[in-house]
């Protein structure tokens, strides 16, 4: 796939997770739970590799938050998340992975990275614990769906079409 289609997708997917976010989420404290990110983590990470994955995360995170849908956290969460499921899928072809590579690393190390942030911007001291489970749920609802997709894709051969 050569880059315009690359860039033409990544700006459709993070188009459509920035309109969806203003009817899909979930609040849960100081943070808003949004599977639909981690849908399109998912999808960016298989369809488009890894850095075209992490623009995706940043600009649905940065037109989230300029469109007040989203937080400062969303920054950490989808970012680590997208850039470690690309990377799991690139080495090893496998769309679980991918799914596993955006539940850790939004679920364990996002959560971790939004830590410091909660206390730096909330100035009060956010619990660790607090955050992994909310992150954890979000990016294990969105990876299932987009591993679902892909699967659906993938046995139908429509993987194959979207690459040529």
């Amino acid at each position: 796939m050569n880059k315009t289609k690359k860039l033409t997708y990544t700006a459709i997917i993070a188009a459509i997770t920035t309109v969806s976010s203003s009817v899909i989420y979930i609040p849960l404290g100081f943070v808003k739970i949004f599977p639909i990110q981690h849908f399109a983590n998912v999808l960016s990470a298989v369809l488009l590799g890894p850095w075209y994955a992490l623009l995706q995360a940043f600009t649905s995170s940065t037109l989230r938050i300029m469109m007040g849908t989203g937080t400062v956290f969303a920054y950490p969460g989808s970012m680590i998340g997208a850039l470690l499921a690309s990377i799991l899928y690139a080495k090893s072809k496998r769309i679980e992975l991918a799914g596993l590579g955006e539940v850790f690393g939004t679920g364990v190390l996002g959560a971790m990275a939004t830590y410091p942030i909660a206390v730096l911007f909330l100035g009060q001291e956010a619990t660790l614990f607090g955050l992994v489970p909310a992150f954890a749920i979000s990016s294990f609802t969105g990876a299932l769906m987009g591993y679902g997709l892909l699967k659906v894709l993938s046995r139908n051969h429509a993987l194959s079409n979207i690459f040529n």
